[in-house]
């Protein structure tokens, strides 16, 4: 089991604008399945091909449930955070489990859709940076690695 010593979620807080940069990743990675196969099919020559067909949704929904839903269970991150060094742990540094992380990632997220983003917002807004999907869960996005002690 780990220890976890000296941890202090004020001081390792993940940027606002490094989450929003992260956020923005996420759903650039998502459009990469459609507006790809939109300019694949414009490129290939225009034989019907324009539509974005089921198959193509059901890529991109998986894709996004991969990068919502298993990789934070599986590594605390999507891969925006990878690609920016954040992650997402419990209040006390521990790592999240899979309960809490549902809690997060489904409904904290969909709390936070209803807000219409208001409650991404919250981060930028409050001292913890949390955001309405953080506080859902129990949970905050942290900028830093962990060190040997």
């Amino acid at each position: 089991m780990e220890t976890i010593v000296d941890f202090s979620p004020e001081s390792l807080k993940a940027p606002f604008l490094l989450r929003c940069a992260a956020f923005c990743l996420d759903y650039m990675l998502l459009l990469i399945v459609p507006v790809g196969w939109l300019m694949l099919s414009k490129l290939f020559g225009d034989n019907g091909l324009t539509s974005v067909g089921l198959s193509v949704w059901t890529v991109g929904v998986i894709l996004f449930l991969i990068n919502f839903i298993a990789l934070p269970i599986v590594a605390g991150r999507s891969i925006g955070k990878m690609l920016l060094g954040l992650t997402i742990v419990n209040l006390d540094g521990t790592r999240v489990g899979i309960g809490g992380m549902i809690k997060r990632n489904v409904f904290g997220y969909l709390a936070t859709a209803l807000t219409l983003g208001a409650g991404f917002l919250l981060a930028g807004a409050n001292t913890s940076g949390r955001a309405l999907h953080d506080f859902v869960g129990g949970t905050i996005v942290v900028h830093g690695r962990k060190s040997r002690v």
